[in-house]
């Protein structure tokens, strides 16, 4: 008996649908070209994405659930895993913009099979094997959305390296004019605070092991640092003054020539800076994006302050609840200028993903699961920093304020920012 009736599998095959959609969405505007290019190891080419997001769904839910299933194409598996050990050899990440065949029409035929196999057995599936197969199920919903941000944020590093640096979409009309919002830092009292994610619903394993920080006061800037504040340092002379700096950090500066954020250039004596939507002048009241750990770190070091644990960050959370944010679906794809009429901690969610100045490690208890959902989150739990809030290319329904998103300290490509934190 089919299950469509009960409206748990028709939200199901809703959500699955919308959300694989949306994958297609976002690589609608680029030309099949643009989808085989890998810039840097970071970089996924875009028809690599379609097809990971597709064998995911084909190797942990359709081969053991629908028994008549046949795989779309026995050398997928090779080409489209990851980094689950478990699950087979794959081709190494730097390698992948190798894989010109499939073409991307065939990626197309693939994640069309894949759907048509997943709506079949949500149709097909009796109850109880529903229930078996929903957390795998909703692990695959979110692990879609994570490379929905990376198409974004791959595409940007994509389209900002080719020469002509090209347009992925228009500008939609601003939400509102950009305008100076005055800095100001907000009183968080100290105590003893709970950390770790503490709802009924999805939430990742390293959200998992809810445990109590003891904090001393401190305070959080009411807003991002803006591109204004950063090109003071800049031109104070940021990047050549070692006396603000990890030694990590600035022999990186010295190794790779930097000057400025990513994207920056400058033309006719301003700065300016690829986005999506084209190359634009820098808005100084916008935040500062597309910057590492180290040189968010070293603004901090140079503007006397310092960034949020990751625990003050969630405790900021719990004493300035969350606004509404800019998030993918604002379409501006692009952070935005605090609101001055605003009160309160702006920008929490959404804009951009802040720096935390907290390694990546297990909460109290962490344990990873058996099999190869047990390699999702637990082995990279080294020599990376976490981030928190989410960003404008991040779908608002993915994140909570107990999400943990984590990079080495040198990256640059996603959409990353910088909150200051003072003592009281």
């Amino acid at each position: 008996m089919s299950l469509l009736t009960a409206p748990a599998t028709q939200e199901l095959l809703e959500r699955f649908n919308q959300i694989r959609q949306r994958t297609e969405t976002i690589c609608a505007p680029l030309e099949p070209e643009d989808t085989v290019v890998q810039p840097i190891v970071d970089v996924s080419p875009p028809k690599w994405h379609m097809a990971h997001t597709s064998w995911f769904f084909e190797t942990l839910i359709l081969q053991p659930y629908l028994p008549s299933y046949k795989i779309f194409h026995p050398q997928f598996a090779y080409l489209f895993n990851s980094y689950y050990n478990s699950l087979g050899s794959r081709v190494l990440r730097h390698q992948r913009s190798t894989i010109t065949r499939p073409p991307l029409r065939e990626v197309l035929a693939y994640r069309q099979h894949v759907n048509e196999h997943m709506n079949r057995l949500l149709q097909e599936l009796p109850e109880e094997k529903v229930a078996e197969l929903l957390p795998i199920f909703e692990l695959g919903l979110q692990h879609e959305q994570q490379h929905q941000e990376l198409l974004i944020t791959d595409i940007k590093y994509i389209l900002g390296t080719n020469p002509t640096l090209p347009a992925y979409l228009p500008r939609p009309a601003q939400q509102r004019q950009s305008a100076a919002t005055p800095a100001q830092f907000m009183e968080v009292p100290g105590g003893k605070y709970k950390i770790g994610y503490q709802g009924s619903g999805f939430c990742f394993d390293n959200e998992l092991g809810v445990h109590e920080v003891y904090l001393e006061d401190f305070e959080t800037m009411n807003r991002l640092v803006t591109n204004g504040e950063y090109l003071a340092f800049m031109q104070d002379g940021g990047y050549t003054d070692f006396r603000h700096w990890l030694d990590e950090g600035f022999a990186m500066v010295k190794e790779q020539q930097l000057q400025a954020p990513l994207y920056w250039v400058q033309q006719d004596g301003e700065w300016h800076r690829f986005t999506l939507h084209g190359l634009e002048k820098v808005d100084l009241n916008e935040p500062v994006c597309h910057i590492s750990f180290y040189e968010a770190d070293a603004f901090a070091n140079w503007s006397g302050k310092r960034l949020l644990t990751e625990f003050e960050w969630e405790a900021a959370t719990q004493v300035y609840p969350p606004q509404k944010g800019n998030f993918v679906e604002s379409e501006q794809l692009e952070p935005l200028a605090a609101n001055p009429q605003a009160e309160g901690v702006q920008q929490l969610f959404g804009d951009l993903w802040e720096w935390t100045y907290s390694a990546y490690h297990p909460y109290p208890g962490f344990s990873k699961a058996p099999g190869p959902v047990g390699e999702y989150n637990g082995k990279f739990m080294i020599n990376q920093m976490v981030l928190r809030g989410g960003s404008c290319a991040t779908p608002s329904n993915h994140i909570r304020t107990t999400y943990r998103n984590f990079f080495h300290p040198d990256k640059r490509w996603q959409y990353t920012g910088i909150r200051l934190a003072a003592k009281k």
